[in-house]
């Protein structure tokens, strides 16, 4: 065989040249070339070369990031032996893109991952030594090249980008700051994910817990930057919210207390007129999550004791639904002529 040798009698499709131009050793033997073939393709000067063991680019020169991201995927993907072993029955070999066929068995994670999802914090995938590929805790894997293993008990859902199966943002996250000592850099990627609208606090903050990554000091610094930020961007939704909708102006950021009497706790937006105030929800710590539900059952049920309504908010209530959120706090202001008359209270700026 020589390298003017068709590869294969079986003709390739052209839905994807990348996966044309990287195969591992079964799909070659599944086009009739031999091991033997494939060796000498793969001597120095040739025209073929292994860039991960099983997985062989055909073609010289370096891998692009394309070419990287799926030799890393069929790396980590399970093998056909691998399918029979585990009771899972093998399927033939196929031109089709394995990365298009959910449930994957191998996600991309990690900084590389956090690149797909267009973040401009994160390194370009051509700047990364290092690719991270999410696998189930026991399939028997070792970090190689430039592939990175992480294990999980249970592999998450994918979430498809170009058809490349990564890990959502909160994983992607927690992989990446778990490699990462620079504060900076943790903090620009975890105030990115929210400012960008990507997540939400928690679900990141759920991952770095359950990662047992917040007895680093530099991220919980980075988790702090994130809480502050995302009550920033709510605050922001919710004077859009008023101002876009037609409610009537509140006072802002108010503390309410009773005449003489003890403090009845802080308020984003008071309505004083109609007694409605709202509340935004913007804990994001597992156990600062659970104390603050408390904390707001206890103040909405004293507020409303003493005649005020309260309409508790989540800053994902106001990205995602907006006018459903208006029509509430306008719902409840109009309710307010239907209502016994409020106990008077102290409306206080909240410093």
């Amino acid at each position: 065989m020589n390298p003017s040798t068709p590869l294969s009698p079986h003709p390739f499709r052209h839905s994807s040249p990348v996966r044309h131009r990287v195969l591992t050793t079964a799909q070659l033997r599944g086009r009739g070339v031999t091991t033997a073939d494939t060796n000498e393709r793969c001597r120095p000067g040739g025209p073929w070369q292994r860039i991960l063991p099983g997985v062989f680019l055909l073609r010289p020169g370096p891998p692009t990031p394309e070419e990287r991201l799926h030799a890393t995927l069929l790396y980590a993907a399970r093998t056909p032996a691998a399918r029979t072993a585990t009771g899972i029955p093998a399927q033939p070999v196929s031109d089709e893109p394995r990365t298009a066929r959910p449930p994957a068995d191998a996600l991309i994670t990690g900084l590389a991952a956090l690149a797909l999802h267009g973040f401009t914090s994160a390194p370009a995938l051509d700047a990364l030594d290092t690719i991270d590929v999410l696998v189930p805790r026991l399939r028997r894997l070792r970090s190689t090249g430039c592939v990175r293993i992480v294990r999980t008990t249970a592999l998450p859902a994918p979430a498809f980008v170009a058809g490349v199966p990564v890990a959502a943002v909160p994983r992607a996250l927690a992989d990446a700051v778990a490699e990462l000592t620079d504060a900076e850099t943790v903090r620009g990627l975890l105030t990115e994910a929210v400012r960008r609208g990507h997540c939400e606090p928690r679900p990141v903050v759920e991952e770095l817990t359950a990662a047992r990554l917040l007895d680093r000091p530099h991220v919980v610094d980075a988790v702090d930057s994130l809480v502050a930020e995302s009550r920033a961007i709510a605050e922001n939704r919710l004077y859009r919210m008023v101002f876009e909708h037609g409610l009537p102006d509140p006072v802002w950021n108010v503390d309410l207390r009773l005449p003489g009497g003890p403090h009845l706790g802080g308020l984003d937006a008071y309505w004083p007129e109609q007694a409605v105030a709202v509340e935004l929800d913007t804990s994001a710590r597992l156990q600062d999550a659970a104390a603050a539900r408390s904390g707001y059952a206890r103040k909405r049920e004293y507020l409303e004791r003493l005649g005020i309504t309260v309409v508790h908010i989540t800053p994902r209530g106001l990205r995602d639904a907006m006018e459903q959120q208006a029509t509430v706090v306008r719902t409840a202001l109009m309710a307010a002529n239907d209502r016994d008359p409020a106990a008077y209270v102290v409306v206080l700026p909240r410093w």
